[in-house]
This record gives structure tokens, sequence and C-alpha cells, in this order.
């Protein structure tokens, strides 16, 4: 008997479009692998039921007989089936508060959960992941905003004419007005207040190669962070590019003993030996565009209260586009994620309030914390390209043996986090968080 797969509508908003498989992957595993998989309808996914039909899908609300499901987004609590697979970003090692009623009926169920989050490869590189499409679809909107907000300013700009993401048909579409607006800019130059326009991008990741993918259609010149003052002091500079930094580990913390060097693996390690110097460099940017991973163990890097003195001049920042959005994170000034429909808000650092819009004191802060799905075919074809090799084996997998004994991929093996209603032994720590 074939096993069944089960493809989860995703219903966590009405923004998330995305599907694990599309329907040319589960046309292609059905034949080569003679699996058979069941699809709940969708309104809101990017394709339609019937492409999931016409290659053979069987359409149905119930999903009890699948022996795995995979989706995207977290799952309610009462779609879970007992000692069944269910394979999508739990967003659970953490220990996320919101999320841990989901973990203890999986475990209450008997159930096997595998994380795409922890799908990784031998040297613990991500395997399974949206974050090169966070990074185009971020950097499309902050662009968007920060045509909006010098709009708002009465400065005319090649950025005005450019969409917030979710508002084009493509991606293609998306890249041709970033293009436009680059051809504007070598032939008509900036507006004098504007030059230079600088952009900062933190990381150097998938996240941050989507944002620069689209930040590099633009005409620029990229400057290494350490060079940053002598450039301003030179002043020479052009209205007809803009200005690009990468920003590494080395450029934004350093040790805080003075006797102690930068040392990458010691940072990961120790970051509680580091300090952020990140600061020095924001009165210089005209845009920051936040792509790292940000944890409390690591230092800010923009809090509110350096924002509260750099605001109480004119400081030539105007927009952050937080792909990150850790929420009073690496950007303390990101006190809420945003949505598709309300993609921004402005900080005020000198009352500590937010005003959603473009107007008012303070950077514009674009924080949407679901970037791919405003490019959704795009980012779901990427998505089934990667998970689709590893699908068979999931789907073949014996999960009533021990955990010792399960004969799973070991890149999927390392992202179980719980097997038979148990935490496996990398995750048991999550035992803290669930009492």
């Amino acid at each position: 008997m074939n096993k069944i797969i089960g493809i989860r509508k995703e219903d966590k908003n009405r923004w998330e479009r995305r599907t694990p498989l599309v329907p040319e992957h589960i046309q292609e595993l059905r034949k080569k692998e003679k699996l058979d998989f069941m699809v709940q309808p969708s309104k809101i996914r990017i394709y339609s039921d019937q492409e999931f039909s016409a290659v053979g899908a069987n359409l149905t609300e119930n999903l009890r007989e699948c022996d795995c499901v995979f989706g995207i987004k977290e799952m309610p609590i009462d779609f879970f089936q007992p000692k069944k697979t269910y394979i999508f970003f739990a967003h659970v090692i953490k220990g996320q508060s919101h999320n841990m009623p989901m973990l203890k009926k999986l475990l209450e169920r008997g159930c096997n959960l595998i994380d795409y989050e922890k799908v990784t490869d031998d040297k613990g590189k991500r395997l399974i992941f949206f974050g090169h499409h966070a990074g185009l679809a971020g950097m499309i909107d902050t662009l968007w905003a920060f045509g909006r907000r010098l709009e708002n300013e009465g400065i005319v700009s090649p950025f005005q004419d450019i969409r917030q993401t979710i508002q084009y048909e493509n991606l293609a579409q998306a890249k041709q007005s970033i293009v436009e607006a680059g051809k504007k800019i070598t032939e008509e130059g900036l507006h004098p207040s504007l030059v230079p326009l600088v952009c900062g991008f933190t990381g150097y990741g998938n996240v941050s190669g989507g944002a620069q993918e689209i930040f590099d259609l633009l005409p620029f010149e990229e400057i290494k962070p350490k060079a940053l003052g002598e450039f301003f002091a030179k002043k020479n500079f052009s209205k007809n590019k803009l200005y690009k930094l990468v920003f590494r580990e080395e450029d934004i913390v350093e040790p805080i003993a003075k006797t102690e060097s930068f040392e990458l693996k010691d940072y990961y390690a120790h970051p509680e030996k580091y300090r952020s110097t990140f600061e020095r460099y924001v009165p210089y940017l005209t845009m920051l565009v936040n792509c790292i991973y940000w944890d409390n163990r690591y230092p800010r890097l923009v809090t509110k209260n350096f924002l509260k003195l750099l605001y109480k001049n004119e400081p030539r920042l105007r927009a952050i586009g937080d792909i990150s959005c850790d929420i009073e994170g690496s950007i303390e000034a990101t006190v809420k994620a945003t949505s598709s429909d309300n993609p921004v808000f402005v900080y005020d650092p000198i009352t500590n309030r937010t005003i959603d819009g473009m107007v008012g004191r303070g950077p514009v802060i674009m924080a949407v914390d679901n970037l791919p799905c405003e490019i959704a075919k795009e980012s779901s074809l990427y998505f089934g390209n990667i998970l689709k090799p590893f699908v068979p084996a999931i789907a073949e997998a014996d999960f009533s043996v021990t955990f010792d004994k399960c004969q799973l991929p070991s890149e999927i093996k390392k992202a179980v986090i719980t097997y038979q209603g148990e935490l496996t032994p990398d995750y048991k720590y999550i035992t803290n968080y669930l009492r």
C-alpha cells in the first residue's frame, strides 16, 4: 500500500498563500516514488485547487488517513492525530511560549515533529528555508517605504514609483520597477538632500543575499564599513548612484576586554564578552536593512536610547527595513511586527511611541514578519525544490522503531523535535519551557 502524504492548507492569516510542495512536485513524486497525496482545499493558496487535482492529488479536508502531513506555519492543536508525523516551521526551539500548548498536544498524542528550521548539513548550515525570498520581498518593501517617506517630506525621488511587493503580479515585474528607478537615478540623479544615499546591510547570509539582489539592480558603489568615515571626509559624492555597506560580525561588535581581539567562533560561543560598536555607523546611513540572526544573548545593534540622541537633530536615517523582525531585538525600536496590509510604522524615539504609516518624527520601520508570502509563487517553488528530495525518505521511514534505529537522512533526523511523543535528546532542554 502506498504511503499517503498530506498537504495542509495554511490559515494562520489571510496573507499566507504558500505551499510546501507545488503541483509539479506532487506530479513528479507520484510518478517516480509512487506516493499518494491528499491536499486540503484552500481559497487563498497561490496554486489553485484545480492545479493540484490536475496532477492526481486528492482534494479533501480530512487528512486523518495521511501518514505524514507537510505544512508551512504552525498547526492548530486540535489538528494532530495520534502517532502521525508532522513537518512544518514549529517555532518551539527557543521555548516560544505561544507555541508550548501546540507542542504539549504533539507530545500527548505521541506524534513525531520535524522542524524545517533544524534541517542542516554536517556543518550546521540550514538547508530548507525561505530566507532568500524574505530578503527579496523585504528590500522591495523597504525601498517602497523609503519612497513614500520622502514623498511625505515633499522630496521627489525615483523611489516613489516603486510599489509594495504584494502589489506586483510576480517577482520579475517587481524587479523591473527597481531597474526603472535605477535608470532615473543614473540619468536624472537624486535630490541634493539625499546625496550621498547610503544603505547598510547587516549580515551576509541568505536573507541579506536576497535583499542585496534587489538593491544591486540600482546603480551603486560598495564601501567597506571601516572606510565610511574617510569616505564622508573626502565629500566626493555622486548624485547618480547609491552607496552600499555590508556589515559582518567584526564590523559591529568588539571584545569588552581591551586586551582581547575579535574572534568569530569566540563571539558565537561567548557573546556576553562582546559589546556593540554598530551605532557609530548609523549617523551616516540613509537606510538600514537588518538581516541578521539575533537572540537575547547578543548585543543590540541599535538601541532606543541611541535613537533618542540621534533624533534630537535631523539625522540622515529615514528608513529601517527590519527583515529579521525580532521584537525589541537587534533593532530595539522594532516594538511590533507588521503585516502586508499595514506594513510600516514610524517610531518616535523622543516619546517612545509608534504611529502606523509614514508620518512622524523618527525612522519609518518596515517589520512585516511573513515576507515570503508577498512573493508566494516564487518562494513556494524554491522551497519545494529543496524539500522534494527529502519527501520519499520521510514518507517511507518506520517511525515505530526506537529513535536511534529510525532510518532517516541525517539532515532530517537532526530536525526531529518529538518522536513517539517524547522530546528527542537534542531537544530535551525544551522541557524547561513546557513547565
